[in-house]
């Protein structure tokens, strides 16, 4: 039986009350608007889809593995303006991910890392399906390699 697995993106909620901040309000809360000017270059991590020339994006830190350990870690990330509720994919890898090379980050129960991998996102599955499969393995954090910035978390379906 092949193992099932979803991909989720962030939930909306908490980002967007920036949308409505004029750039001083931004700039206090450690974040910047953007007007995306190139095709690819501005992944969402609530769509998980990349922002398109023309639309609204706020760069902000988010805390992506908030649990008390030495892994503990937050880093810049993009936001869509408008979209309403994040991404849930399962057994495929959403657009954003399979257009990049990512940093597979796996985790125990303990929020420890027990492993780690690259992998190019367009041939990714094979390998996840490999990790998740791992019985010391309770999830995943998918990060774009390039920047290091997180993308996504991966769970057993």
């Amino acid at each position: 039986m092949t193992l099932s697995f979803t991909v989720t993106g962030l939930d909306p909620a908490p980002f967007a009350p920036l949308f409505a901040l004029d750039e001083a309000g931004l700039l206090a809360a450690g974040a910047r608007r953007q007007v995306v000017d190139a095709a690819g270059a501005f992944p969402c991590r609530v769509s998980l889809d990349d922002a398109r020339p023309g639309e609204r994006v706020v760069l902000v830190n988010h805390q992506h593995q908030p649990a008390f350990t030495p892994y503990r870690s937050a880093h810049a990330i993009y936001v869509r303006e408008g979209v309403g509720e994040a991404c849930r994919t399962v057994n495929t890898l959403p657009p954003a991910l399979e257009r990049r090379i990512l940093s597979l980050r796996c985790f125990d129960a303990g929020h420890m890392i027990v492993t780690a991998d690259l992998m190019d996102g367009a041939e990714a599955i094979p390998l996840i399906r490999r990790l998740l499969d791992r019985p010391d393995v309770a999830y995943i954090h998918a990060h774009y390699a390039k920047y290091g910035c997180y993308a996504a978390r991966i769970d057993r379906a």
